[in-house]
């Protein structure tokens, strides 16, 4: 673990005078989205100069999440901190230590709003949680709030599915192993993590890397979020009208199975696709065919065999 600096955690939190919602944001989860750091601190440091003012409730900020990364400029520091997000009684690595830094911290909250970008060229979009559920993969009681501030965020894309639609690639890879339950664990990042403990959470992808419009995307939702919430003295921010919205669930992962296998062309997440519509083609040249209409979502070219390769999403009209 090397940096040019010394390394060290860094929250900062603003309460109100009144009683309210434990709102957390998040960003440099990964070290070299920083759009979510710069919109962490013009909020700072308007609440620092008393241009806003908390009214109730509390709002934490975090705005470089895994400081190593953020260092080195890079996704990760040690291994990607949005993955198995747990604590560890023995950390292994540097994302663990952040971890149970994070974790306990997440818990003492309510509310996350956890700020990410991207890497290809793109329209900022939001990763939502489960329908309410009992289930036992991802169990989850605030559907409607989640939802709520899904909608008043300033973007109109939303996506929700992932936990199970990654879960279920586990089990078709997994099937019967005794390794299943530790590589379930696997897809839990900030969001997830945070639901286990009884809250809600949203991932927002502010659009990409070196957007410059990225920041201010970041910074209108976490004011929308504080008005929302009504933490701060106010209006409530309009949700995105009905007909604008995009909404797509997660469907389906697909593995490469060789390391050999290879588009047919380069996909972009959103990208759309018609049942019948070649993908790509397996090393042996057995093309690999669009099951039903459906939308690309994370094509990964640098995927290895027995790895997810992309996911299928559909239109959800029930948003």
């Amino acid at each position: 673990m090397t940096a040019s600096a010394p390394l060290q955690f860094r929250s900062v939190t603003y309460t109100g005078l009144e009683p309210g919602p434990r709102l957390i944001v998040t960003g440099a989860v990964h070290g070299n989205e920083t759009a979510g750091t710069q919109g962490i601190l013009r909020v700072m440091a308007e609440l620092d100069c008393g241009a806003l003012t908390m009214a109730a409730g509390s709002a934490t900020f975090v705005p470089v999440t895994n400081p190593l990364a953020y260092a080195r400029k890079q996704r990760a520091g040690e291994r990607n901190l949005n993955r198995n997000l747990f604590p560890k009684a023995q950390p292994e690595d540097f994302e663990d230590r952040v971890a149970n830094w994070l974790c306990p911290l997440l818990a003492a909250h309510d509310v996350l709003l956890d700020l990410h970008s991207f890497n290809a060229p793109g329209e900022p979009f939001v990763m939502m949680g489960p329908r309410d559920n009992d289930g036992p993969l991802e169990p989850f009681h605030h559907e409607q709030a989640e939802r709520s501030l899904a909608r008043v965020l300033g973007v109109r894309r939303f996506v929700d599915g992932w936990l199970r639609t990654y879960g279920a690639g586990v089990q078709r890879r997994l099937r019967g192993d005794s390794q299943l339950e530790t590589v379930l664990r696997y897809g839990v990042g900030t969001t997830e993590y945070m639901r286990t403990t009884g809250g809600y959470a949203l991932t927002l992808e502010c659009g990409q890397h070196a957007d410059p419009q990225a920041p201010q995307v970041a910074y209108r939702a976490i004011r929308n979020t504080l008005a929302h919430l009504r933490l701060v003295a106010e209006p409530a921010p309009q949700p995105v009208p009905a007909d604008a919205i995009e909404a797509l669930s997660m469907i389906e992962v697909f593995d490469k199975l060789h390391d050999d296998d290879a588009f047919s062309r380069p996909w972009s997440s959103f990208d759309r696709v018609a049942a019948g519509d070649e993908i790509g083609r397996r090393a042996d040249g057995t093309p690999v065919l669009a099951p039903f209409d459906a939308v690309i979502l994370f094509p990964d070219t640098a995927a290895r065999a027995n790895a997810e390769w992309y996911y299928l999403a559909r239109v959800n009209p029930a948003f």
